[in-house]
């Protein structure tokens, strides 16, 4: 008798979806039976005492003075106080609650792997480009292009350097243009994401290929590729053993972007001269204002169907970013969706604020996706942060996606790009759980094969 596997594997899921309910109904349950009535004012506790600690938080950033420290010392010490008497309370239930709950999680995701998946991004083998001509800033990443040898290795396989010498002003937008009028092929960047976004848009506007090379900071654009961060001369293996692949690219006004565009208080933050010498004390000393709307543009961001009025930061990426998974949050499941994601805050107050971390769903938090979003403001220019370099530009800022305009070079060896567990949608779980007998299987399952009679 031959084995359905399909059937088989349909029916552990079922069974795995009904293990994570039941995991998740005891994670919750086992503090408030160990610790009885005790424990569940010590629940009611938490979360009074989570909404305090949003407020005072809030407070933090608005105030100023003793008052500002005051609620500093009070955003520290309240969870902390919890942790210690939920720790002294209820140790022993919360490690198995911890250890139910990552039950839950785990099979709550078994259950519902392979929903919800994307394809992936299209590769191409095409042949190694002839003139290259590679850009590079040796400041970038605390100076990886010298660190790594970029550029000695990057000339052993053929390509031309053009370096950016520190403190002299280079058009980077320029200089690439003139590579491509002096024949290049292929141009690539080795810095961070503002440097390859003005270098990606030339090869854009001239359809040839775009090799990134990791040598920045962070370099977000670099790992949505599924490039190796750490060794940024293994980007350079794309030159001789190499892929192709379309993505995106995204526009604020004449502006690129491979990564995001953030308006609001953050933007205005980086545009003050003192910013780079002292973030912190920057930030503290502008804050206030900012999010209180006392200094500052008065934004307005139209999304499809959607306005958001006077939010205190909107960030706008190339495609969106992960939610639904805390480990990969800050990451692109693709970068060939035609779409921007859109991120917008609004806090009003430290009421707003608690609302912000208790509500799963709040009013102050809007995430949604669009082809375009427009951002306006009570003023002739708004300060932003494209692919984290600061710039004043003209309102309103248009912000749109070119849908697989950007050709990108990458090796064919690479780590990759993790792929997102499924989202944990727990009414799904539900209706997965409930499911029974031959009625639970999918109906491709129920379709006789050729030459056998439905019964």
């Amino acid at each position: 008798m031959a084995v359905d596997w399909s059937r088989r594997g349909y029916h552990a899921q079922r069974w795995a979806a009904r293990g994570a309910l039941l995991a998740a109904a005891l994670a919750v349950a086992a503090p408030l039976v160990y610790g009885g009535l005790r424990g569940l004012l010590l629940l009611v506790c938490g979360v009074a005492g989570l909404a305090l600690s949003a407020a005072a938080l809030w407070w933090t950033l608005t105030l100023r003075g003793p008052l500002r420290w005051g609620a500093a010392l009070v955003a520290v010490c309240v969870p902390a106080g919890l942790l210690a008497l939920f720790a002294v309370t209820l140790f022993w239930a919360l490690l198995v609650s911890l250890a139910l709950w990552g039950l839950a999680v785990w099979s709550g995701r078994y259950a519902l792997r392979g929903t919800g998946g994307h394809a992936p991004v299209r590769e191409r083998r095409l042949p190694p480009p002839r003139r290259p001509v590679l850009i590079m800033n040796p400041r970038s990443g605390g100076g990886k292009v010298g660190r790594f040898r970029l550029r000695e290795k990057a000339e052993r396989l053929g390509a031309r350097v053009v370096l950016l010498e520190p403190g002299e002003q280079h058009d980077v937008t320029e200089l690439a243009r003139a590579a491509v009028a002096d024949g290049a092929d292929l141009l690539g960047a080795a810095g961070g994401d503002g440097t390859q976004a003005l270098v990606a848009a030339v090869a854009a506007e001239h359809d040839i290929p775009f090799l990134v090379i990791s040598a920045g900071t962070r370099n977000h654009f670099a790992l949505d590729l599924g490039l190796d961060r750490s060794d940024p001369a293994a980007c350079l293996d794309a030159l001789t053993d190499g892929v192709e692949m379309r993505v995106d690219l995204g526009f604020a006004g004449d502006q690129p972007f491979v990564n995001n565009a953030s308006f609001g208080a953050y933007a205005a933050i980086v545009q003050s001269p003192a910013y780079r010498d002292d973030k912190l004390g920057t930030s503290l000393e502008m804050l206030p204002d900012l999010l209180t709307g006392q200094q500052g543009p008065r934004l307005v961001a139209r999304a499809g169907d959607t306005t958001l009025t006077a939010p205190q930061a909107v960030l706008v990426s190339n495609n969106p970013y992960r939610t639904g998974d805390p480990f990969g949050l800050g990451r692109r499941e693709r970068l060939d969706s035609g779409t921007l994601g859109v991120l917008g805050v609004r806090v009003e107050g430290a009421i707003s604020a608690a609302a912000l971390l208790l509500n799963p769903d709040p009013a102050g938090l809007t995430v949604l996706t669009a082809p375009e979003v427009v951002i306006e403001a009570d003023r002739e220019e708004i300060e932003a942060g494209v692919d984290g370099e600061a710039m004043m530009l003209p309102a309103p800022v248009r912000c749109r996606t070119a849908p697989g305009a950007l050709r990108v070079r990458v090796p064919r060896r690479r780590p990759g790009v993790a792929p997102a567990p499924p989202k944990l949608d727990w009414r799904r779980l539900r209706k997965l759980a409930a499911t029974v007998g031959r009625t639970a299987a999918p109906s491709r399952l129920h379709r006789p094969h050729a030459g056998q009679r439905e019964s």
